[in-house]
């Protein structure tokens, strides 16, 4: 017969860590399943940069179901419909960024919430090796409702601003469950450049870019496409 080898006392320190690391990204994933994470990296740099912190949590109840669909439509058409990568995008834009047009990323909004919420913001590989396994987790254990409601509150949306009910306080005056959808478009017209565009005067880019968001977030709604959010 033979035994299980019993492990050295040189041995164990490595093992422990080795458990931490295993299991600490899943603890992460299983309390922000049911809490509002206090704070993200990005928001942590920012706050030591200067650039203060306005961060209010809000369920998904308290906020525009205009800004939800505003979001799928500019970020993530199929958001219902994939399992946390959109392997059709992710090739789109490879392909855009060797013909060497403006780099165009390919995560979907469940990849972005690991990121923002767990993560540091870079390009690195080792993030985004780290991002991919977060995806998996937060797909498998919040579902798609839950991965919808956190982007909506962790999203920077002007320096120093995070979250749905900040960014509408701060660009127009009101609670984020209020938003029209032509407010709605504009926020989500922002997102990828949260520091250098205005949605409350938005300049022609913007005003461009959340035209075309609108129409797609009016397709996303008729069409049925949020339906992971708000089920029929």
């Amino acid at each position: 017969m033979f035994g299980v080898p019993k492990l050295g006392r040189r041995s164990r320190p490595f093992l422990i860590v080795f458990l931490v690391l295993c299991f600490l990204p899943i603890g992460g994933v299983l309390v922000h399943a049911v809490l509002p994470p206090p704070m993200t990296v990005l928001m942590l740099q920012q706050l030591v940069g200067g650039k203060g912190m306005d961060y209010r949590w809000r369920g998904l109840d308290d906020i525009s179901p205009n800004l939800v669909y505003s979001a799928i439509g500019a970020e993530d058409a199929r958001f219902c419909s994939h399992s946390g990568f959109d392997f059709k995008a992710i090739q789109k834009a490879l392909d855009h960024n060797d013909d060497g047009g403006k780099i165009r990323g390919g995560s979907t909004i469940s990849q972005q919430t690991a990121k923002n919420v767990f993560l540091w913001p870079s390009r690195d590989w080792v993030r985004k090796g780290l991002e991919a396994g977060y995806t998996i987790l937060i797909e498998g254990v919040w579902g798609k409702r839950r991965i919808m409601e956190t982007y909506l509150n962790v999203a920077e949306w002007a320096p120093g601003v995070y979250g749905a009910e900040a960014a509408s306080r701060h660009w127009f005056g009101k609670s984020a469950r209020d938003l029209t959808p032509q407010q709605a478009a504009r926020l989500a017209a922002i997102l990828p450049s949260p520091r250098r565009y205005d949605a409350a005067r938005p300049g022609p880019y913007v005003r461009r870019r959340a035209a075309r968001i609108q129409a797609a977030a009016r397709a996303v709604r008729v069409q049925g496409l949020g339906t992971c959010v708000y089920p029929k």
